[in-house]
């Protein structure tokens, strides 16, 4: 069980005690699915990543920053990776990394939070909101109080200038514009 030093509770929901709680990469992931060839789904994901939350007296005093490396995509197709990692897409070379900076926290119900912030892609910012969803606050078998996040949003890819795309004799194109963006995050707290 967590110290109290880790801990508090709000509307009889456990929560993070106040200050910075550090993202846990080994224990998180951040990933994206996108449609392909119009009906099935590709999923992927990034290797490299790091951010802080910040728990605040109330949720809405609470605050994320992130940064994603943009190189360390992965779908598991080594060809693939490359296309994103290339100007069609993340453009990694000019643009190494993806970053996202909270700028409203609301809670939406005793365990769901509404995240909005910017998030910056290919040198363009644009806003977001994410769906939270907190799964509380446990500690590991070495005694690390985690708090345990899941998170999703929904974005158009050619907001952030990955138009790239090939048409389907078919109809239709080989890339869907929408990616859904899922986050399962661990974080510790900072010391």
């Amino acid at each position: 069980m967590a110290s109290q030093a880790t801990a508090r509770a709000l509307e009889n929901v456990r929560l993070p005690a106040p200050g910075v709680w550090e993202i846990d990469p080994s224990h998180s992931s951040v990933g994206a699915v996108a449609r392909h060839l119009v009906v099935s789904k590709v999923r992927g994901r990034f290797t490299s990543f790091s951010g802080t939350v910040t728990i605040g007296d109330t949720p809405e005093r609470s605050g994320v920053v992130a940064t994603i490396d943009a190189a360390s995509i992965d779908t598991a197709e080594p060809k693939r990776d490359a296309h994103l990692r290339s100007a069609d897409f993340l453009d990694a070379e000019s643009y190494p990394t993806l970053e996202f900076r909270s700028t409203a926290v609301e809670q939406t119900s005793p365990s769901t939070l509404r995240v909005d912030g910017d998030l910056t892609i290919r040198g363009i910012t644009r806003p977001v909101s994410l769906d939270v969803g907190y799964g509380g606050l446990i500690s590991d078998p070495f005694g690390n109080a985690k708090a345990i996040f899941s998170a999703q949003t929904e974005i158009d890819r050619e907001d952030w200038g990955m138009i790239w795309n090939a048409a389907l004799e078919t109809g239709g194109v080989l890339v869907g514009k929408r990616l859904q963006i899922e986050l399962e995050i661990q974080a510790v707290r900072k010391p």
